[in-house]
């Protein structure tokens, strides 16, 4: 039985520090180095953000420098691809096109009385101040993204609604790390941000793939067989995640994020 200052003790939480490492190549690059008390082994990652290091709680700083050192090749390699792919952050004035729908569409921009990012017959435009800031911009291109996904949602719930047991409780649209969508115990789907980014087939599989949890919570062959019913082409929507969806999160991530 677990002691009572085991059941009320606080659980420690990630702690991180930065590592500076020197590639084979000669480049220095910081590590963003996390001792996780949820890691299990010492493990080595890049994306968009840069490189981390997972550390367990009982694993050496010396034992990590040792992983880094002999993984450096393939950090290299690592770091161009995504440099490669980087995407470009918004820029007042400079950016050209947005990403919607699978498209890059043309995007104007001009003065306003307040920050608004608007769809209209040319494309999009972007009203803003004169003191408008970053922040500002940021806020109205979230706004915009989601109130485009909430218009997707709005036209495909009603065709899959009346085949559940039950509604979702509530529908939320947020900016997600790895998940495309996730469904608690209560009901609540959410959904990643970036989904309205990319085809909107793809943005629909994930809505039913989660509307199909409330019919089976697992991923059993009996949940899929609910999937297949609803939406038969979901395995090209998978294929297209694998292929593009890296790049739209980051893409979501460098428009919205400070």
């Amino acid at each position: 039985m677990p002691s009572l200052f085991r059941l009320i003790a606080p659980k420690p939480r990630p702690t991180r520090d930065t590592l500076s490492v020197e590639l084979s190549d000669g480049r220095s690059i910081d590590i963003t180095r996390v001792r996780d008390p949820r890691a299990r082994r010492l493990r080595l990652s890049v994306d968009e953000r840069g490189a981390r290091l997972s550390l367990p709680l009982r694993a050496s700083l010396v034992s990590g420098d040792r992983f880094v050192a002999e993984h450096r090749d393939w950090l290299a390699r690592q770091i161009d691809h995504y440099a490669m792919d980087a995407v470009p952050h918004l820029l007042r004035g400079e950016t050209a096109t947005l990403l919607l729908r699978g498209e890059h569409l043309p995007l104007r921009w001009g003065e306003g009385r307040y920050t608004r990012l608007v769809e209209d017959g040319e494309g999009l435009q972007f009203l803003l101040p004169a003191r408008a800031g970053d922040a500002a911009m940021r806020r109205a291109v979230r706004d915009f993204y989601e109130a485009q996904a909430r218009t997707d949602l709005g036209r495909w719930l009603p065709k899959y609604l009346p085949t559940l047991p039950r509604a979702p409780s509530r529908m939320q649209l947020k900016v997600m790390s790895s998940q495309w969508g996730s469904l608690s115990a209560d009901g609540v789907v959410v959904l990643d941000l970036a989904l309205v980014l990319g085809r909107p087939s793809a943005f629909e599989y994930v809505l039913v793939h989660e509307l199909c949890h409330l019919i089976r919570a697992d991923h059993s062959r009996a949940f899929w067989r609910e999937v297949e019913a609803r939406f038969p082409g979901w395995r090209d929507e998978r294929g297209y995640f694998h292929s593009d969806g890296r790049r739209l999160k980051a893409s979501l991530r460098a428009l919205v994020s400070g």
